[in-house]
């Protein structure tokens, strides 16, 4: 194992450990469950949010499988091919996976008690947009894209390389998805959000 296998291991921990540390302060000391994905029991929005955890456990499991250099996979040969192994490209996409660590826990850190993992119909928490959200809309999400896309650069394999694809494509469909709840919810005070700030960040979205 070399630094990269370390830091990809370090980087899966922490980021589940930010999660986990985050939802367990909701439920124990501001009395709120925060991780609301599921809620909807039928349906296309029940169907995408299965197939989003699915899709990153298989993720998670993928990262873990090649920083061990297990013996085995769950994918085919073909997927595994690595298009490139460049020191350079391994860096940048470790810079880019500690940018997006850093940038969810300030993110989780801003969002207060209005984070939430997936839709809240029944008790939404109040509108943030102070800190990195006066920056952009969807700092989480971005990070998540950072992630994605260093992960790939730091493996170069076809797979990781349709894992970021996929994510960012999930990413952006939920981002639509709570911008239609948003809408409802906030109403006046999330089109004027949205009009001063950028669903990623200035010049897109």
């Amino acid at each position: 194992m070399n630094f990269f296998d370390y830091f990809e291991i370090a980087a899966v921990v922490l980021g589940l450990s930010l999660i986990v540390f985050k939802a367990a302060y909701m439920r124990l000391a501001r009395k709120t469950v925060a991780i609301v994905i599921g809620r909807p029991r039928a349906g296309l929005p029940f169907l995408f949010e299965l197939l989003a955890i699915f899709g990153v456990v298989a993720w998670v499991a993928e990262i873990l499988l090649r920083a061990f250099h297990a013996q085995f996979d769950y994918v085919p040969a073909a997927l595994r091919f690595v298009l490139f192994n460049s020191i350079i490209l391994k860096s940048l996409g470790a810079g880019l996976v500690g940018v997006g660590l850093f940038l969810d826990a300030v993110a989780l850190l801003n969002f207060g008690d209005s984070w939430r993992v997936g839709i809240d119909e029944q008790s939404a928490g109040v509108l943030v947009t102070r800190g990195v959200f006066a920056f952009t809309r969807n700092p989480i999400y971005l990070a998540f894209d950072l992630i994605f896309l260093g992960i790939f650069l730091i493996n170069g394999s076809v797979v990781l390389l349709i894992f970021a694809l996929l994510g960012v494509l999930v990413s952006h469909q939920q981002i639509l998805r709570e911008e239609r709840f948003l809408f409802q919810q906030y109403g006046e005070a999330y089109r004027d959000y949205c009009g001063r700030t950028a669903r990623y960040f200035r010049g897109l979205g």
